[in-house]
């Protein structure tokens, strides 16, 4: 089943909040293997300039899934999970992810394509505090496998 191109544009709902925890720093860090101490040390992101640990470029990933979780949740939009690559992602961001944070986000779909018997999806995802503060965004693009 093809992906609905009219969905090109759509926004779904905030998600709920999201407290970044100096815990949930050190896993996905220690998980990717980044060992900056700024990520682990609260005293080392203090020097740098942050209020607490701060997240490895890559940490809001785990905010943009929860968010893109709406796209593949919503049946007529077409998506199947079986059928999924990733197939890009980017970063864009205002200032960095630090612990104590509480985080919203809002995913867009950005455009929708199909070449080659493969829809291409690409999302934004806006990822800003609870006051309204944008601070990163992010781009994500999927492949939907055709069946062919």
């Amino acid at each position: 089943m093809a992906l609905d191109h009219s969905y090109v544009g759509r926004k779904y709902p905030p998600t709920a909040p999201y407290q970044v925890g100096r815990e949930k720093i050190r896993e996905f860090a220690t998980a990717i293997g980044a060992t900056d101490p700024a990520y682990h040390d609260p005293g080392a992101a203090r020097a740098l300039g942050h209020p607490d640990v701060v997240a490895p470029p890559t940490f809001p990933v785990v905010l943009s899934m929860a968010a893109g979780e709406q796209l593949f949740v919503d049946p007529a939009l077409g998506i199947d999970y079986s059928r999924v690559v990733h197939g890009d992602q980017r970063f864009v961001y205002l200032r960095p992810v630090v612990a104590g944070d509480e985080l919203v986000s809002v995913i867009t779909i950005d455009e929708i394509s199909s070449r080659g018997g493969h829809d291409f999806l690409t999302s934004r995802t806006e990822i800003s505090t609870t006051a309204g503060e944008l601070v990163v965004t992010v781009w994500t693009k999927i492949v939907v496998r055709g069946e062919g």
